[in-house]
């Protein structure tokens, strides 16, 4: 049998890009390189591909965003206002689920004891529970301590209903005092905090 020279070769990177855009936009969850390479032809570089494409999409009305490993086209920030009519609240999150939530995001991984120690109170399985049917929550790897105990951490479509590429990217207290989400007032005793940043959310 003669050898057909090229014939495994990879399309060129740009037919790779529109293949890449074309998965993506076929699917509401975003994809991993590795789940795009399995859908490509053989040779294709999915990372290099992502690369050049979200260079494309750069300052267009929909943009390719990271979000964990994974990748997705995503209306750009500043336009989100345009689908706000098509956006229907089904229901809200009760404020202990709120409170459990930030604190998983913050301080994840975590237990449901530590969870409790920073509330201060008893944490409801239902809420924990409620979570995890929204996939906001999914469970993390057991902590090596007596008992064993499991550890809760957010998930990839957390980060991807919040528009982040990680859990590195939430905000911190300026952010969320300037953003009127957290109470202005200084601490007791008039002395300025020293830091701004995630880890001062909430008590160790």
């Amino acid at each position: 049998m003669t050898d057909e020279p090229g014939l495994f070769k990879a399309p060129p990177i740009a037919e790779q890009e529109r293949m890449v855009e074309a998965l993506l936009f076929a699917t509401a969850d975003p994809m991993t390189p590795a789940q795009l390479a399995g859908r490509m032809p053989h040779g294709c570089d999915p990372v290099t591909a992502l690369a050049g494409l979200r260079k494309r999409y750069d300052g267009r009305g929909v943009q390719l965003v990271r979000v964990g490993d994974a990748w997705a086209m995503r209306t750009a920030p500043d336009l989100g206002y345009l689908m706000s009519h098509e956006v229907t609240e089904t229901r809200k999150l009760s404020r202990a689920a709120i409170e459990t939530l930030a604190i998983i995001a913050y301080h994840q991984p975590t237990t449901r004891a530590e969870i409790e120690e920073i509330r201060g109170v008893s944490v409801s399985r239902g809420t924990i529970d409620q979570l995890i049917e929204l996939d906001w929550v999914r469970l993390g790897r057991r902590r090596m301590t007596p008992g064993r105990p499991v550890t809760f951490i957010v998930t990839q479509t957390f980060l991807d209903h919040f528009g982040l590429e990680s859990a590195r990217d939430l905000p911190g207290l300026k952010e969320l005092r300037s953003a009127g989400l957290l109470d202005n007032r200084p601490q007791p005793g008039g002395e300025p905090e020293e830091d701004d940043g995630q880890e001062q959310l909430f008590g160790d």
